[in-house]
């Protein structure tokens, strides 16, 4: 077994203690208070005393500080759903694990779901959150424990001591649309919900301003994760004006798209193009084989931990990164190339 490249981990790098003014804004009490309760000192109810103390052990006031970053996907608010299970997020906690261990961090990923309290007092330097939606109940508790942050997928704004990461969805939205365009596509739909982060508002705008350029009936239909079968995709590849081609945002689009089509009788790519945004390396064996979209998270989740571990060990915020996506063609959306003049190539 080769042993590993010391050149490849680096010195550890001192990490700050947590701070009564941290311990305050978890607790939600004044800075006196919290000195007052951990002193067993001054006037307050045995409650609150009790409440600061488990806030300060939670956070581990005193302690060494942590070496542990987290990492949440807070896509969807409050509800619970396993964004592990998904090949996409499964992908971006594997490379941030080792991007992190590789600067002598530890990395946890918490569960999707409310679990604001919890992040009030669980103990980590810092925090990357992936697809976080404007608003993000969890991003306001995490900055009012003033900690570092990244973002994978561009917030709205950006605090003081935080970072984004993200790919550039217009391009790649354009590049996807040209790329049916050019196989003969001119009725193009996507599927494109029910995130409101700002990688599924980006794809949609971008859309929106390629079909009005290119002349292309604008169609967008919401993703129904529970439709593991896709049947709600029927009515809109059933119709009579049915689309000729569907780009889906998400992993399981592509699937859903072909069992629709084949419940509709339309042959992918005769009748049907079809490309999705997945890093699931079953479509390389589905029939046909679809076209994918790799937002490359590897990159972006290693990107984001390098970042995060900057930011914890005393370097300014403010810092943005573009990572490149790949379009991946296959044999769904390789129906025969048009000239330009539009003939059938």
């Amino acid at each position: 077994m080769n042993s590993p490249s010391t050149n490849r981990f680096r010195t550890l790098t001192p990490v700050p203690r947590v701070t009564l003014a941290e311990v305050a804004r978890a607790a939600e009490v004044s800075v006196a208070t919290v000195s007052n309760a951990l002193n067993g000192t001054g006037r307050m109810a045995e409650s609150t005393r009790a409440r600061v103390r488990a806030t300060a052990a939670a956070l581990g006031y005193g302690e060494p500080p942590p070496r542990t970053l987290g990492l949440a996907v807070t896509t969807y608010g409050t509800l619970s759903w396993d964004f592990a299970g998904i090949p996409f997020y499964a992908r971006a906690i594997s490379a941030a694990t080792a991007a992190a261990h590789r600067r002598g961090y530890a990395l946890i990923a918490l569960p999707a779901g409310p679990a604001e309290a919890l992040w009030r007092t669980v103990p980590v330097a810092g925090v990357v959150l992936l697809d976080s939606p404007a608003d993000d109940p969890v991003v306001r508790v995490l900055r009012e424990r003033g900690l570092p942050l990244v973002f994978d997928g561009r917030p709205d704004r950006l605090g003081a001591r935080e970072a984004w990461v993200d790919n550039d969805h217009r391009a790649t939205t354009y590049e996807v649309l040209d790329h049916l365009a050019s196989r003969g596509a001119r009725r193009i739909a996507l599927v494109a919900g029910p995130g409101e982060e700002h990688y599924t508002r980006s794809c949609l705008a971008a859309y929106e301003e390629w079909c009005a350029a290119h002349g292309n009936p604008p169609r967008v239909v919401p993703l129904d994760f529970a439709d593991r079968e896709g049947r709600t995709l029927d009515a809109l590849l059933g119709a009579s004006d049915s689309p000729d081609a569907v780009y889906g945002l998400y992993d399981p689009c592509g699937h859903r798209v072909l069992a629709s089509a084949a419940r509709c009788g339309l042959k992918v790519p005769r009748d049907l193009l079809v490309v999705c945004a997945s890093e699931d390396p079953a479509y390389g064996a589905t029939a046909p084989p679809v076209s994918t979209v790799s937002l490359a998270p590897h990159r972006t989740a290693r990107a984001a931990v390098s970042a995060l571990v900057d930011l914890v060990e005393g370097a300014s915020g403010q810092v943005a990164q573009m990572i490149p996506a790949r379009l991946m063609p296959r044999e769904s959306s390789l129906r025969g190339a048009t000239t330009p003049s539009g003939a059938a190539g």
